[in-house]
This record gives C-alpha cells, sequence and structure tokens, in this order.
C-alpha cells in the first residue's frame, strides 16, 4: 500500500508541477517549533499581535531548509488540524478574524508564505506556485501534521491549495476554497484578463492604501487612523516583493490555459466548499460555477452578497458560519482512493 502511494503521489506531483499560476524552496531540516517573542515595531504589528490574542493563536518560528517559517498555531493538536494558506501580499493575520471561530475545535496553522509576512528566505528564492507548494509541503511534513489535512486557501492561496489538494490526495481529508485565484474560461474582470494589472493592487506609496481596499473589499472594516497609516507604511515596505511574485503571475498566465487548470482541478479527491464574494472584482463570481463543474465532491458553492474579494476580512463570522459545518462532516468521510488500493504481494 506504501509503494502504490508513493506512486500514485509521483504521477499526482508531475501533474501538478506542469500546471498553474505563482508563489515559494528548499531542503527540510528537523528543529524543535519554538515561541519567539513578539518585539512590536509599530501601532499596527501590535494590533495584530492583539487580533492573535484573541483569536487564541501564538507566533512561532521553525526552520525547514533555507526558509524560516513564521507561522502562528492555535486550538488543541489532538484535534483535526487545519491549514490556512493567505493570498497575494497578505500574510498569515489575514486569518485572524475566522480563525477566532476555529481555535475552539480545531488545531490551527496559518504561515507567512515566502517572502511574505515574517518567514524567511534566500535572495534568490523561487516564489512559482509549485515551488511554493513544496516548500509548504515540507513545513507540514515537519510539523506532523500532513495525514488527513484540512486546508483552506484565499485568492492565490487558493491556487496553492488547489495544487497540494491534487498533489497530496491521500492526505487532504478536505478542500476550502475562497474567491481562489485560477485561469479561468468565465473570467471577465481587467485583472483576471489582464494579470499585469494586478500590480495597480500593490501599495506602493501613501494614499494607496485607501483606493487598493475600495478595490478589494465591498465593505473594508473600520480602523483608526493612525493604525491605517502603519499598515501602509507596512505594505509599501514589502512593496518590491509583492510586485515580483506578480510578474510570476504574469508570466505563467501566458503559458497556461483554462484547459490545462481543469485537468488539475479535476484530479481532485477531497470534499470542496466554495465560497464567494457577489461584488468581487478581481475574480467575478460566475467562475464560481465554474469551479464547481470541475471538482469531483463539490458543495453547492456559498454567495455572500455585499461582500468583494475579502471574505475573510469583510465577512468573518459568516465564513465560520458555513465552514464549521462542512468541516464537521467531511471529518468522518474516507478518502475515496483507500478503497481503490490493493496490497502488494
Amino acid at each position: 500500500m506504501t509503494k502504490i502511494k508513493k506512486s500514485f503521489r509521483s504521477f499526482c506531483s508531475t501533474l501538478s508541477l506542469s500546471v498553474l499560476v505563482t508563489l515559494t524552496s528548499s531542503v527540510i531540516s528537523h528543529q524543535s517549533m519554538a515561541a519567539q517573542i513578539e518585539k512590536p515595531q509599530s501601532p499596527f504589528q501590535q494590533y495584530l499581535i492583539h487580533q492573535r490574542t484573541d483569536a487564541g493563536l501564538v507566533s512561532r518560528t521553525l526552520q525547514v531548509g533555507d526558509v524560516t517559517w513564521r507561522y502562528s498555531e492555535g486550538g488543541m493538536k489532538n484535534k483535526p488540524t487545519i491549514l490556512l494558506i493567505h493570498g497575494l501580499s497578505g500574510t498569515r493575520d489575514n486569518w485572524n478574524r475566522v480563525a477566532k471561530f476555529l481555535t475552539p475545535s480545531y488545531h490551527i496553522i496559518i504561515p507567512d508564505l515566502p517572502t511574505n509576512g515574517e518567514t524567511k528566505t534566500p535572495e534568490n528564492f523561487d516564489v512559482s506556485i509549485p515551488n511554493v507548494t513544496s516548500q509548504l509541503r515540507m513545513l507540514v511534513e515537519a510539523l506532523n501534521i500532513d495525514e488527513k489535512l484540512n486546508i483552506a486557501g484565499h485568492s492565490l492561496g487558493g491556487s496553492i491549495a488547489t495544487v497540494y489538494a491534487a498533489q497530496y490526495p491521500f492526505d487532504t481529508q478536505s478542500l476550502f476554497l475562497l474567491n481562489s485565484a485560477g485561469i479561468y474560461k468565465g473570467a471577465n474582470t481587467p485583472y483576471s484578463k489582464n494579470p499585469s494589472r494586478l500590480k495597480n493592487l500593490i501599495v506602493t506609496k501613501p494614499g494607496d492604501l485607501a483606493e487598493v481596499s475600495k478595490q478589494l473589499m465591498q465593505n473594508p472594516p473600520d480602523m483608526p487612523f493612525p493604525l491605517k497609516h502603519a499598515q501602509e507604511k507596512l505594505l509599501i515596505s514589502k512593496s518590491e516583493q509583492s510586485l515580483k511574485a506578480i510578474d510570476q503571475v504574469v508570466m505563467l498566465s501566458r503559458l497556461y490555459t483554462p484547459e490545462s487548470f481543469a485537468r488539475l482541478t479535476k484530479s481532485i479527491e477531497a470534499p470542496t466548499l466554495i465560497l464567494w464574494g457577489k461584488q468581487d472584482r478581481i475574480f467575478n463570481v460566475e467562475v464560481a460555477k465554474e469551479l464547481y463543474s470541475l471538482l469531483k465532491r463539490p458543495e453547492t458553492p456559498i454567495i455572500l452578497n455585499n461582500v468583494g474579494h475579502m471574505p475573510i476580512l469583510e465577512a468573518e463570522e459568516q465564513v465560520a458560519q458555513y465552514y464549521l459545518p462542512f468541516l464537521a462532516k467531511t471529518q468522518t468521510l474516507k478518502n475515496p482512493l483507500a478503497d481503490k488500493l490493493i496490497p502488494l504481494n
């Protein structure tokens, strides 16, 4: 059985690495998980630390090969694990509002993806989606959470979650895709037709944050001006890395097609929940139906009215309201691949 699983994973890996969009490199080295003392450098960072605490999360650091991962962890380790993956130019803290509803019942891991947040990588790090997915797998194995893993991905994190679920079908218990990036036939927004326009969503100078927030969200959450100012300053400091990631998106969108994306998505075995903000200006809501048509075991897509591209910030209670019952239902489901395994003599 073990040999068959490895052979099947190798096949899926070959399929997955030939398809898709962008983000993260390395060889695994085991070190013990260690909580790291927070060193707030701005009012905004203090605000995020308070959010993590309120959500039952603690910050941890783990070196895996050349990558020094920074991630949040919450809940009890004897509970099912959920891996939450943020999107382009985001950080683990994008998930804090949702995580607050998950930590009482599940074990939560939320990493800063390589080149994002506080995760550190070599200067010449490969930020393509296949490499990011491979590095994420190494982290998952180092944390010993690879079996029966529940994965949720938002935006570009949805692309990474899609590749992960296709590449490791035996180990993915469930998949949750929120306003997920992909190469869709029905995509008709300026950003999906011309990915280079995503650069307009990167905060590169003072004053950009307000306009970018309007594009990303229908109803941005309230935040005092000093925090907004500190957040904008932090985003500007990370803008060069975000622009490089978009260059990768543009390059790969020229190489791959809706057909190759469809082949990848159709290979996913995990039960999947799709959730979309109806007023999404980045990936129009119609592509949720397209995504639904490609998956083997999808739930009927959840469409949230008066919500844009960032439901995890705009409507965290609704996200949790739909996700928790789905999680509860899927924890006892058997992986259909298990029945297809034939013991080797």
